[in-house]
């Protein structure tokens, strides 16, 4: 059964359901009906927490009969998918106990969230483990040990790639994390766990935005803030402090419901804490503490572009992760000083600056331009991107028409001030302080190939990616696809990759020796190294 008709049919069922006068008979003739129909159970959980009833107290008591009496998954799932939205205290016995069974559980820790967030939490790692020691966290939080919560929870490897962002945020709710740390004060090893943990809770892959759904965040930022000072000034350490202070600038922490002052307290408590590492040496993660701490520091003070009356103000900031966590770059929108994204596209995070601001889509022409903003983690053909359409209008730029891939949304639009507007995207555009010697060499070439693109038409190429990989932060990498050469004994088009290490020069006459290189020879000769 196609997945619209399988909505509709649930959504039906369970609608009938609630109009009959004999509630035990209807769940019985409704668990059966839903087994009938071949739906899977998967498909009836979102249905059944999407239902809008016109009468919330039948539907709460048809959903504790399918819960507490339900002979089938189907009818247990529907009832769970009713309680998402109509559950109460008295309902977390009985959740639990169904949240015991594997199959149920990713659907009952959805329906404790908002009533336990502890047993939610402990259901979440007992059916979703990081590691065995996740297991024993459990029982240790279970039999009220709190000696033996700490030992456990510095067991974790809490920034390993296994401990996504949500098992990070899962464990900081079981164990009391926040609380914990504040009752330790001079616990300085707890402090970097719990440092560790709200990091990676902060962290954007593809798992949404778990710092919006920890209900104990502000408190732990502000433990953290305070006590910062008394880790060891090791890079680790420095660089983590540094990422929460980025966070609370321009990322999703600076969402969370902070009383008037307390994040800029907590975020200058943060920067205070890092400490730089000498220049030049300590590698290429001592130079983004470096570049990073100085920009955030400078852009505390800097003033924000002063609008006309009662426009929005807008504020281009490019994001370069922890190169010992993820290094990716992602350009954030900040307007009025909340960083939007976040708040509308929770998939992924904005575009490089290389595709966003370098290419100048974002100027405001006078005919409307399309423009895509972010891109899912996963890519666009899985869970789509975010587009706006950037037009000029006398006095304002106006964001408008926002779509997620093929699909409208109902945002409303932004009319900035256009002589604002303009400075603030020039500004951007020329704004290189974000980034590093290999990533500007990268810049420069893309311009280069920009300005004159029969550098590589006149062999048949096209342009691929360039730029800098996580793995080498210091080496450029130039790709492009074409013919091979004469003489290859083969005319299937491939791909090629060139990677140009630093070597001390200046990003400028490394990009022009690059150019000039591809002027003179043919770059599909190039080794993949010099």
């Amino acid at each position: 059964m196609p997945y619209g008709q399988a909505r509709e049919t649930v959504t039906r069922l369970l609608l009938a359901a609630l109009d009959g006068p004999d509630t035990d008979r209807a769940a019985a003739e409704t668990e059966r009906a839903l087994v009938a129909t071949g739906v899977r159970e998967h498909v009836v959980f979102p249905v059944a927490a999407a239902l809008e009833p016109g009468g919330p107290a039948a539907a709460r008591v048809l959903a504790r009969r399918l819960v507490r009496g339900g002979t089938t998954v189907h009818g247990v799932v529907a009832g769970l998918g009713l309680l998402d939205r109509l559950g109460e205290p008295e309902d977390v016995p009985s959740v639990r106990a169904l949240g015991s069974l594997h199959g149920l559980a990713r659907y009952a820790v959805g329906v404790l969230d908002p009533l336990d967030r502890v047993a939610a939490a402990l259901m979440w790692l007992t059916h979703r483990p990081v590691a065995d020691v996740a297991r024993r966290l459990v029982e240790d939080v279970t039999a009220r040990d709190p000696a033996a919560v700490r030992e456990r929870l510095l067991g974790l490897a809490a920034d390993h790639r296994r401990m996504g962002p949500d098992d990070a945020r899962r464990v900081a709710e079981a164990t009391g994390l926040a609380g914990l740390l504040a009752r330790s004060p001079e616990d300085t090893e707890l402090l970097a766990q719990a440092v560790r943990l709200l990091v990676r809770t902060t962290t954007r892959e593809d798992h949404g935005i778990e710092i919006a759904r920890y209900a104990d965040a502000r408190a732990l930022y502000g433990t953290v803030a305070e006590r910062a000072r008394l880790l060891p000034p090791e890079p680790g350490h420095q660089a983590r402090l540094l990422a929460l202070a980025q966070e609370l600038h321009s990322g999703a922490s600076r969402l969370l419901d902070w009383p008037p002052g307390l994040r800029e307290t907590v975020l200058g408590r943060l920067l205070d804490a890092v400490r730089e590492p000498p220049a030049p040496d300590g590698g290429h993660r001592a130079d983004w503490i470096r570049r990073t701490a100085r920009h955030l520091r400078r852009s505390g003070r800097a003033a924000l572009p002063a609008p006309a009356v009662g426009a929005p103000r807008l504020r281009m900031e490019v994001a370069v992760a922890d190169p010992g966590d993820r290094g990716t770059v992602e350009t954030r929108i900040l307007v009025d000083g909340r960083p939007i994204l976040p708040e509308i596209f929770a998939h992924g995070a904005g575009d490089a600056p290389e595709r966003l601001v370098d290419t100048g889509s974002l100027r405001a022409g006078p005919e409307p331009r399309e423009v895509r903003l972010a891109e899912a983690y996963c890519t666009e053909d899985c869970c789509g991107a975010l587009y706006t359409t950037v037009r000029r209008e006398g006095p304002h730029v106006v964001w408008s028409g926002w779509r997620r891939s093929g699909r409208p949304l109902d945002l409303p639009e932004y009319r900035f001030d256009a002589d604002a507007y303009d400075s603030e995207i020039a500004r951007a555009e020329q704004d290189h302080d974000w980034t590093w010697p290999a990533r500007s060499t990268a810049r420069l070439i893309v311009t280069g190939l920009r300005d004159r693109p029969g550098l590589l038409t006149r062999r048949g190429l096209v342009q691929g990616w360039t730029g800098t990989s996580h793995g080498e932060p210091g080496t450029t990498v130039v790709t492009f696809f074409g013919p091979p050469p004469e003489g290859a004994g083969t005319a299937a088009p491939r791909a090629y990759t060139w990677l140009l290490p630093d070597d001390g020069t200046p990003p400028q006459e490394r990009a022009a020796r690059a150019l000039r290189r591809m002027a003179e020879e043919d770059p599909r000769t190039f080794p993949r190294r010099p």
